[in-house]
């Protein structure tokens, strides 16, 4: 059987096409990621997804694709051949960005390990909303980097900038304006997403070999 009749006759009970079908599969090959309540396109693809996840499932897999799918947060996430599911031994080295697998900064991946621990800290405390979103202002993210890891956020704008970018494209935080990157009383939220990006031994590790954060200030220059 021709594979397109073959993918055609598995979508025949969901009412879906196989353009809709590639359509979908486009998008999470592009970005990596897809979270339902991104827009009105996301929320649609999302649903599509549903109906045809073990299909979709199926076709990733035979390029060693894996995706984890949090029905309770309602999104998807790719991982590349070799890479665990979910969770991140090698951080650098399993983050989708415009391709299928690219390479994260040290800043990067320092940052993304510090925003998981106060992630985990914001779990603890219910300090986390109904859709798993934990907020944190920049001030404390950067005391965190500080005390967890002593080092900081890149000194210059258009890099701390960029770091923090490549977070949203990840999907991983959002922020409302890019200018708020320079007051420290910003905030950014913290997506659920990222208890899967990073491996539970990754932060044990990391709470193994820092000081625990303690009560100060820190500023965002």
């Amino acid at each position: 059987m021709h594979l397109n009749d073959y993918l055609e006759e598995r979508l025949e009970a969901s009412a879906i096409s196989l353009e809709q079908l590639r359509e979908l599969l486009i998008r999470l090959l592009n970005y990596g990621v897809l979270v339902r309540e991104e827009s009105q396109t996301t929320r649609e693809l999302y649903d599509r997804f549903v109906r045809i996840e073990e299909l979709v499932a199926e076709v990733l897999s035979l390029h060693g694709i894996e995706l984890h799918h949090e029905r309770r947060f309602e999104y998807v996430r790719l991982y590349p051949p070799g890479s665990s599911t979910p969770g991140m031994d090698q951080a650098e080295d399993q983050a989708f960005g415009g391709s299928l697998r690219a390479r994260l900064s040290q800043h990067e991946v320092a940052l993304i390990l510090v925003l998981r621990a106060q992630y985990d800290k914001a779990l603890r405390e219910g300090k986390v909303d109904e859709r798993g979103y934990a907020a944190e202002s920049l001030e404390a993210v950067s005391l965190a980097m500080k005390n967890w890891l002593n080092r900081s956020l890149p000194e210059k704008a258009l890099e701390r900038r960029a770091v923090f970018k490549n977070l949203r494209r990840l999907r991983l935080i959002e922020f409302r304006e890019e200018d708020d990157l320079e007051q420290a009383e910003s905030w950014l939220r913290i997506h659920p997403m990222i208890v899967h990006f990073v491996s539970d031994q990754a932060i044990e590790a990391l709470q193994g070999a820092a000081t625990p954060p303690v009560e100060g200030e820190a500023h965002v220059s």
